[in-house]
């Protein structure tokens, strides 16, 4: 049974297709309350589907769907099917990414970020809210500007709203999370003091600039739990903190943890390649921050810090240089220590 009193999230992943249903059905069983679907090595859609249909009750989100590398058309025809799938059990999460992935890997406009992101959403919500009636659909904006008519979806559509969630790491994007979003997802590396100091003070400042209530907030934890091999469960987590210290766009992060001096080691060791050489150049003391690693006890412990911060938490395991074994042995750690 987890420590925590908030629901407990985590995340949709599986080698195989096969796997991610059987993940889904185990999590719903476990009384999780959320699943959320990354996008990097696999879409953040075609794994909610399969979960859709293999589930009732757990509520389903895609954390995170790129918001600017699929038209705002293509993202609302895609949550609307997943409501459908799902019964109306679908959350929408998008995020920005980096500049470099927006840009070089999808060739897609970057910036400027803020105004896109607030755009781009506008954009979703009103093709989702006219696209199953007669239209038309307009959303007006400088750089995502939507005027579509003559258009209607001829499906089933569970609910008239699907919840908008935004992930934010700077200050920026936060503001404008509180501004207009249903929810806020925080990046797994965020720390409480980074969520206390930088994050939940700048939503504020959007919900109250915007004059509308507080987002409801979920806190991210990278988990690794091993009661046989805590050793080995912190050296994973230490892989996955070395991951996310090596893109720049998160510097201030781990820089304002006190660890500038590490990243040109750790950006080293990663081009290197290598477990115990990330996880050493990374170090037990920056895994302990950025991450909840050990016994299952110790990971719990680790949990309970985000009770009085957040209205839920989404665990999240180890991905990088980790086998599918390891995985595995990962996302069965998070259901037998967060499930009831």
């Amino acid at each position: 049974m987890t420590a925590l009193s908030i629901p407990v999230d985590a995340q949709l992943a599986g080698e195989t297709p096969a796997e991610i249903i059987e993940f889904a059905v185990a999590a719903e069983a476990a009384g999780l309350a959320r699943l959320w679907a990354p996008e990097l090595t696999r879409s953040a859609t075609i794994p909610l589907a399969l979960a859709a249909a293999a589930t009732d009750r757990i509520e389903l989100a895609s954390g995170i769907a790129l918001a600017f590398t699929r038209s705002p058309f293509t993202l609302a025809l895609e949550m609307l099917d997943l409501d459908e799938l799902s019964n109306g059990r679908m959350v929408i999460g998008l995020g920005a990414g980096v500049k470099r992935l927006n840009e070089r890997w999808h060739g897609v406009s970057y910036d400027p970020s803020i105004r896109r992101m607030r755009e781009t959403v506008s954009a979703v919500r009103e093709l989702v809210r006219t696209m199953p009636r007669d239209g038309p659909s307009r959303s007006i904006g400088r750089v995502v500007d939507i005027d579509v008519v003559g258009y209607r979806r001829p499906f089933r559509q569970p609910r008239e709203v699907i919840p908008i969630w935004l992930a934010a790491v700077m200050p920026g994007m936060a503001r404008l999370c509180g501004e207009i979003a249903d929810g806020f997802l925080d990046h797994p590396v965020t720390t409480p003091h980074w969520l206390d100091e930088h994050l939940l003070p700048r939503i504020r400042t959007g919900a109250e600039r915007a004059g509308r209530d507080m987002p409801e907030i979920a806190a991210a934890l990278i988990c690794a739990v091993s009661a046989d091999d805590p050793a080995g469960a912190r050296r994973a987590a230490a892989c996955t903190v070395g991951f996310y210290a090596t893109v720049r766009t998160y510097e201030e992060l781990f820089s304002g943890h006190g660890f500038a001096d590490r990243l040109g080691p750790i950006r080293k060791a990663f081009l290197a390649g290598g477990v115990d050489r990330l996880a050493e150049a990374v170090g037990e003391d920056m895994t302990a921050v950025f991450a909840a690693a050990g016994t299952p006890d110790e990971v719990r412990k680790r949990a309970t810090v985000y009770d009085d911060r957040a209205d839920r938490l989404w665990v999240t395991p180890p991905h990088h240089l980790q086998s599918a074994a390891d995985s595995a042995r990962w996302q069965h750690g998070i259901l037998t220590t967060f499930g009831r």
